[in-house]
Parts: structure tokens; C-alpha cells; sequence
């Protein structure tokens, strides 16, 4: 068959490794001022775009969607061309994809500094921005399964079922998790509420994990590893039992976030009982990558390549058997809400993202510039400087993780409790220090990185157009009848797509159904009301200003939990929170009783000066709150949107919201001005104190103020 000569369109993978290195460098630049801020409050500048409550969600999503994201694609437009011996579908598309995909990044960075965010992990830009992510994802989708169509190779090596399951999932998880009512162009209150807003959003959280920071880099790891190796993956049916089996229990894993709370138990349970199972395909998959290396370990000590990729492989074992054992209740109840989640997260980050970014990095560009790295030496030096820098992260964050629980839950002999919150973060302060020190190590190893790719660019000359060719597929070839049961569904990439969907959506219909459909799964409780309009708006400021990132709102029915901070939560608690505020650490107290604790000038100071009520606390002063106004025009929206969500204000009441609003701030400001303190009722701060004192209101409070 005579052979057809075309070109693989190297330029969107240059556009994209670009961006991989320069986003890379900006979201552990964002990283690293929150892990110094975190101890060290004047960081925070006094100005709101630079506190840690906005610095952090701009931290994640910028090391997530932009630098590992820009890495998935750069690897995945790489290729897909070659595996599929074929051009990508669309330059246009191709371009479209970068150039969105880029905006996107920068808009959303822009708007978290603003302070425009659902709150929702991972999820918490807002809606213009989440069309955009879908358009874009989806266009992504068109170009890869039109590349895929129009292939020039038959079978469908195992990197591309990686990627494919991975669009899927994640278009799956990103529409339903994002399904929110719009109040104003750049505010909406999410579709669900508490305990099921809470599910939704860990089912997404967990499998952003999984379909964005692991499957996609599984489709990298067995292309760029078997090539840099020059070895043949070890084991094909591992591939596929590794493939089938990881998609299929992720997805059910979510509610291991939730252990302890008020989601329903059996709900709880599952996730327990299907992460414990992911240990298998998970080590299944390590196992195969390292086994690739066999014969060539000589090799592997010599080249910064595979240095990068083994410690890659490695980190992804450790974080994949460790995640699993955090889903064990008796560990759970250490770990949650504490700096060891942290430790868990970033060996993940910075060990498997990161080294496995680097070292396609450190294989890519040498070959699409057609040119030696110009420095194996300064490679070498990175890998070094990043290893010792992750070491010196998740260790102290471990350590720092089983300090706050064993002090969280000591009691004195007398059976009082031993510490105050307080002096569980002041305590830990070294650590934190220490890991600071390990990130600014990372960042410094990736800046040696892009100095070495950028030298090695200048030395080269880029291959934009490479030449290929290759036999078109004979559309009379028929499948000999011995042929293995898997090729079949190679063969077949819409029916791999539908499958990869079936496998992925099971998980999650059983975990939504019972907890949306039956409704003793969120028992209602009578004294629990809507908030007043008043606490609406302090609870959007509370949202936008990143409290969520400090502090949770969920009791948890341990005895040093309800000694603190009064009753454990209930799941009918929370029916009118859109979205839910459990929170995922505790750099600060729980504030889920916070309501009646203190008097209103308490707040007041607590606000505008930290130190001054807690000595020592590492919380920054908000400024901006005591003179900027609240925003009485969308209180109107903000009734309606409620209202469109089942909350059971009356009709009509948006048009007289604003009185009610304004009777209760001129309350707070009387009680204050008992107090001496002088203050405008129209200030932000008032709003904030108004939902601050709501909290745990509705539920009679038993506890001590040992929280402070």
C-alpha cells in the first residue's frame, strides 16, 4: 500500500509548553506568598487582592488549570499526532483551544483576586467562566476525537483511552458541579445546598483529582516514559486492567472528603469502600511504569529524564496509596482539617505533576528545536533542588498535621480541654516557616528549568511543521477471529468514548439519587430559617473574602469538637446554604456555633485588628470592610435567586428586603455604639457581623468559648 506523506503540526505544543513553564512559575510564585502570609499576617499588604483568602484559590487554580493543564495539553498534541500518524483535525481549532484556554486563565486569575468565587474547591470560578471552560473543553474534545476519526493507525494505544475518559469525565463532572443561578454578571448561589452542594461538590473535587491531575497524566506517562526509556511499556493487560478498574472505582470515592460529617453514613461508607479498593489499579499502574524501566536502570541514574519521571511514578504510589488510607475513618478523624491533607496533596502536586511535567519538558523541547539540552548538569541540579524541596514541604506539613490533631483533642486530667485553638497555630509556626522553604526550593528548581529550556531554544531551530508519513487505513482489513476481546474496543474510539461515559457516570447516579430523592437523607429541622437580607450579604462577603479557607463550619460529634465548640452538625442545618461553608482546614477555629459567642464589638475589633482580641494570631486585618458600603442593589436578585432555589422567603419580599436590612444593621450599630464604637450601618462589616452571629443560631449551642 503505497504510503501518505504529511506534517505534524508542532507549534500548538510549543504554545502550550510556553505556557506550561511561564503559568508554572506564577502559580508557586502565588503558592509561596501564601505559605509565607499564612505566618506572617503583614504579607497580606492591608489590601484585599493580596490576602491569603484570595491568594490561595488563585494558587490552585493557576498550578491546576494552568500549569498542569497547559502540560496536558502539550503532551496530548504531541501525541496524539504521532500515535494516530495524522495531523491534528483543525489548526484553527487548535489555536482557539490555546488562545481560550489562556484567557480563561488570566480572567479567572483576575477575578478570585477580585474576590468573585463560588468557594467551591477547585471550582470556584464563576459562571461566565464556567461556560467558557465548557465551550473551550468541548472544542478541545471536537479536535481530538476529529483526529482520532480521520487516524492513520488502527488500534488506539493506551494513552489516548487515558485521554479520552478524561475529557468525558471531566465534561461530566464540570457541568454538573457548576449548575448555578447567575445574580449579577460575576455572583451566583449554587444549584445545590448543604449536604448535597457538599456531595456534588466532592464528588467533583475528588475526581478533578483524579480525571485532571491523574488520568490525563496515566495517557502522558505511558507514551513519554516508553520513548524516553526506549523501552516497550512492560505489560499491555495491565494497561487495560489498570485503565478499566481506575475509571470506574474514582468515581465513587468522593464521600471520603466527608467522613464524620453530616453527610448520610451509608454515603460515607461507599467512598470508604471503593478508595480502599483504588489501591489496586492505582499501584497497578505504578507498577507498570516502573516495570518499563527494567533493564535500564544504568540509564536511569545518568539521564535527568527519567530521574524526573521515576520520582514522578513514585509520588503518584505514595499519594495514591496514602489517599485510600486517609478514607479510613480511624484515620480520618486525625488527618481532617488538619496540614496533613496538605502533605497528601502536594506529594501529588510536586512530585507527580511536577517532576512528570519537567521531564517531558526536559524530552520535548531538545527534539522539536532539534538541538542537545544545554545543560544535562543544570537538570541534574533541578532535580536535586525540587526533590529537596518537596521533602522539605510535605515532611514539616505531616508533622505539622499530627501536632494539630493531638492537640486539638488533649484534655487535661480534670477532663477540660488542654489547648485553646490559639495555641495550636502558634505552636506549628516553624513548620510552617520550614515548608515555605521547601516551596521557594521548587520554584528556584523550576526557574533553573526554564533558564536551561530557554538556552536550549536560542541554540536550536524549531521544527514547525514535522515531515511524516504513513499507510491509511485499509477500510477492508476485517479483525482475524482469534483476535483479543480489547482490540475490538480499540478499534472502536465513539464506543470506547460511550463506555469510558458508562463506567464514569455509575459511581455518581448511585451516590445522587438516594441523597436528593429520599428525603430522610437531610431530615429537615423546624427552627432552622432562611437568613435575613442582612446575612445574605455578610455571608457573600464572608465567600468573597476566602474565609472558607481557614475555617470550617462543621462539627464533627468528637468529644473535643462538641467540648469547643458546642453541638455537632446536622445535616438539616444547612438546607438553605447555597452554597455549603463546611470548609476542608482549620488554620482557624470552626465557626459553625460562632453565633452569640461574643458581643458585636468583639467582631468589630476582631476585624479591623486581629492581634488586639487574640494575641499571637496569624489572621489578617480586613480594612476595606469598615468603609467600603454594602451593595444594596442586588439585594433584590439575591431574594429572587433564593427564592428560585426553594428558600421559602415570601412573595414579593425582595422589594422590602432592604427594609428589613436596614433595621437590623442599625441594631448592630446601636449595640456597638453601647460599646463606644462608631460605625455605619452601610459598611460591610456590619453585614459580616450580622452573619457571623447567625451561625449556629438556629441550633441550640452547648460549649465553651475555648475556640479563641
Amino acid at each position: 500500500m503505497e504510503l501518505e506523506k504529511f506534517y505534524y503540526d508542532n507549534r500548538p505544543v510549543k504554545w502550550f509548553a510556553y505556557a506550561t513553564i511561564f503559568w508554572g512559575i506564577i502559580g508557586m510564585l502565588a503558592g509561596l506568598w501564601a505559605a509565607i502570609a499564612i505566618y506572617y499576617p503583614a504579607l497580606n499588604l492591608g489590601w484585599a487582592p493580596t490576602t491569603f483568602g484570595r491568594m490561595r484559590p488563585v494558587h490552585t487554580n493557576a498550578v491546576i488549570f494552568a500549569f498542569v493543564g497547559n502540560g496536558i495539553f502539550m503532551g496530548a498534541y504531541y501525541s496524539l499526532q504521532r500515535l494516530l500518524k495524522a495531523r491534528m483535525y483543525s489548526d484553527t481549532l487548535s489555536k482557539i483551544h490555546f488562545w481560550g484556554w489562556q484567557s480563561i486563565i488570566l480572567a479567572g486569575a483576575l477575578t478570585l483576586w477580585a474576590g468573585y468565587t463560588t468557594s467551591k474547591e477547585y471550582a470556584e470560578l464563576e459562571w461566565p467562566l464556567d461556560i467558557a471552560i465548557a465551550v473551550i473543553w468541548v472544542l478541545f474534545g471536537i479536535n481530538m476525537i476529529g483526529t482520532i476519526l480521520k487516524r492513520r493507525e488502527r488500534h488506539l494505544y493506551v494513552a489516548i483511552w487515558f485521554y479520552l475518559a478524561t475529557w468525558v469525565t471531566v465534561a461530566m463532572l464540570h457541568i454538573i458541579n457548576s449548575i448555578e443561578i447567575p445574580i449579577s454578571f460575576l455572583k451566583s448561589y449554587s444549584y445545590y445546598a448543604g449536604v448535597q452542594d457538599a456531595l456534588v461538590q466532592w464528588w467533583y473535587g475528588h475526581n478533578a483529582v483524579a480525571f485532571f491531575l491523574t488520568t490525563p497524566y496515566l495517557g502522558l506517562m505511558y507514551y513519554f516514559l516508553p520513548k524516553a526509556a526506549n523501552r516497550p511499556v512492560y505489560s499491555y493487560r495491565l494497561s487495560i486492567i489498570h485503565f478499566w478498574a481506575l475509571i470506574f472505582i474514582y468515581i465513587w470515592a468522593g464521600p471520603h472528603h466527608l467522613l464524620y460529617n453530616a453527610l448520610p453514613d451509608w454515603a460515607q461508607s461507599l467512598g470508604t469502600v471503593f478508595s480502599i479498593m483504588l489501591i489496586a489499579p492505582s499501584w497497578g499502574g505504578m507498577l507498570n511504569g516502573l516495570f518499563t524501566l527494567r533493564g535500564v536502570w544504568d540509564k536511569v541514574r545518568e539521564e535527568p529524564v527519567l530521574k524526573f519521571m521515576v520520582v514522578a511514578i513514585t509520588c503518584y504510589g505514595m499519594a495514591t496509596l496514602e489517599g485510600p488510607l486517609l478514607s479510613l475513618k480511624n484515620v480520618n478523624a486525625i488527618s481532617h482539617f488538619t496540614d496533613w491533607t496538605i502533605a497528601h496533596v502536594h506529594v501529588g502536586a510536586l512530585g507527580w505533576n511536577g517532576f512528570l511535567t519537567f521531564g517531558i519538558l526536559y524530552w520535548l523541547i531538545p527534539r522539536m528545536w532539534n538541538t542537545p539540552l544545554y545543560s544535562k548538569k543544570l537538570a541534574n541540579n533541578h532535580f536535586w533542588i525540587g526533590t529537596i524541596g518537596i521533602v522539605l514541604y510535605a515532611v514539616p506539613m505531616y508533622w505539622a498535621g499530627f501536632t494539630q490533631s493531638l492537640m486539638w483533642k488533649a484534655f487535661t486530667p480534670e477532663g477540660q480541654l488542654k489547648f485553646q485553638f490559639l495555641e495550636t497555630v502558634t505552636h506549628i509556626m516553624p513548620l510552617y516557616i520550614t515548608r515555605s522553604i521547601g516551596g521557594f526550593l521548587f520554584l528556584t528548581g523550576t526557574c533553573i528549568m526554564a533558564y536551561n529550556l530557554y538556552k536550549t531554544i536560542k541554540a536550536g531551530k524549531f521544527a514547525e511543521q514535522e515531515e511524516a508519513e504513513a499507510a491509511p487505513l485499509d477500510k477492508n482489513w476485517t479483525a482475524p477471529s482469534n483476535d483479543y476481546w480489547h482490540r475490538v474496543i480499540e478499534r472502536k474510539p465513539v464506543r470506547m468514548l460511550v463506555f469510558s461515559f458508562i463506567v464514569v457516570a455509575i459511581g455518581g447516579i448511585i451516590e445522587f439519587v438516594p441523597t436528593f430523592l429520599v428525603k430522610s437523607n437531610v431530615p429537615t429541622i423546624a427552627s432552622v430559617k432562611p437568613y435575613t437580607p442582612l446575612e445574605l450579604h455578610g455571608r457573600d462577603i464572608y465567600v468573597r473574602e476566602g474565609c472558607y479557607t481557614c475555617h470550617s463550619q462543621q462539627v464533627r460529634p468528637f468529644r473535643d469538637e462538641v467540648a469547643r465548640y458546642g453541638e455537632y452538625s446536622k445535616a438539616g442545618e444547612f438546607v438553605y446554604d447555597h452554597p455549603f461553608q463546611w470548609g476542608s482546614k482549620r488554620t482557624g477555629p470552626d465557626l459553625a456555633r460562632e453565633g452569640g459567642k461574643y458581643p458585636h464589638s468583639w467582631h468589630y475589633n476582631h476585624m479591623l485588628d486581629p492581634q488586639s482580641m487574640s494575641p499571637g494570631s496569624i489572621m489578617p486585618a480586613y480594612p476595606w470592610l469598615f468603609k467600603d458600603k454594602i451593595d444594596t442593589q442586588k439585594t433584590k436578585s439575591m431574594i429572587w435567586a433564593m427564592q428560585k432555589l426553594g428558600v421559602p422567603y415570601e412573595k414579593g419580599y425582595g422589594k422590602v428586603a432592604n427594609n428589613d436590612l436596614k433595621k437590623q444593621s442599625e441594631e448592630i450599630v446601636k449595640s456597638l455604639k453601647s460599646d463606644k464604637i462608631e460605625a455605619k450601618p452601610n459598611t460591610e462589616i456590619i453585614a459580616l457581623i450580622a452573619y457571623l452571629q447567625r451561625l449556629g443560631k438556629d441550633i441550640k449551642a452547648e460549649g465553651n468559648s475555648a475556640n479563641k
